[in-house]
């Protein structure tokens, strides 16, 4: 009687220790799958908040003073992608599914610092934003979709926002960009983390 009632406890504690195993696997999964752009009834992009603590991937600038006082991007733009996408750019080298990258408009402030003379930043100006997903947008190219949360000629946002037309800015990007869309070569976190894990410095 108490081998066959030691059995039974062996047996269902083997069974819940599987069943915390795949629940946890579950849990795990889902984490890494998270979705971070969430869309409302009509396709607009919901404007993400607390992006300022997702991977900072860059900040290019391409100012007046470089392209004959009319440049097309005059202000830094201080880019972050999602935590679950950076895990899955880690492990694949690859854009996945519901990827949102955010572009945060930053005006180029003083010239002139302690260390020197050069570009710094001085007020935030604007936010974009570029997302990636079958569902929203299964006939772009990579399915992708670029918006502005920007109003124009205000630095005030939109709590939603449509995606922009082709010509705004997927023409450049499917035209410019290094890989899927985004400016790969121009982001070394990124190169140096494509499907090697977390790099260091150099990509060691």
């Amino acid at each position: 009687m108490f081998h066959k009632t030691q059995k039974k406890l062996i047996g269902l504690t083997s069974l819940l220790v599987s069943l915390s195993v795949s629940s946890f696997s579950i849990a795990e999964g889902m984490t890494t799958e998270k979705n971070y752009a969430h869309f409302n009834s009509a396709g607009e992009l919901i404007r993400p908040v607390g992006y300022r603590e997702w991977i900072y991937i860059g900040s290019p600038l391409t100012p007046n003073d470089m392209n004959n006082g009319k440049a097309a991007f005059p202000e830094f733009h201080n880019v972050y992608i999602d935590p679950a996408s950076w895990k899955h750019w880690k492990k694949t080298g690859q854009f996945r599914d519901g990827t949102l990258i955010i572009k945060e408009l930053v005006s180029v402030g003083s010239k002139q610092a302690a260390s020197g003379n050069g570009y710094f930043q001085g007020e935030y100006q604007g936010l974009e934003a570029m997302t990636k997903s079958k569902q929203q947008f299964p006939d772009k190219k990579g399915n992708w979709g670029f918006f502005r949360f920007t109003i124009d000629g205000s630095t005030e946002l939109r709590t939603v926002s449509s995606a922009q037309p082709d010509a705004n800015c997927s023409g450049c990007h499917q035209a410019q960009a290094a890989q899927d869309q985004v400016f790969t070569q121009y982001y070394p976190v990124l190169r140096a983390a494509s499907a090697k894990g977390e790099a260091g410095i150099g990509g060691k």
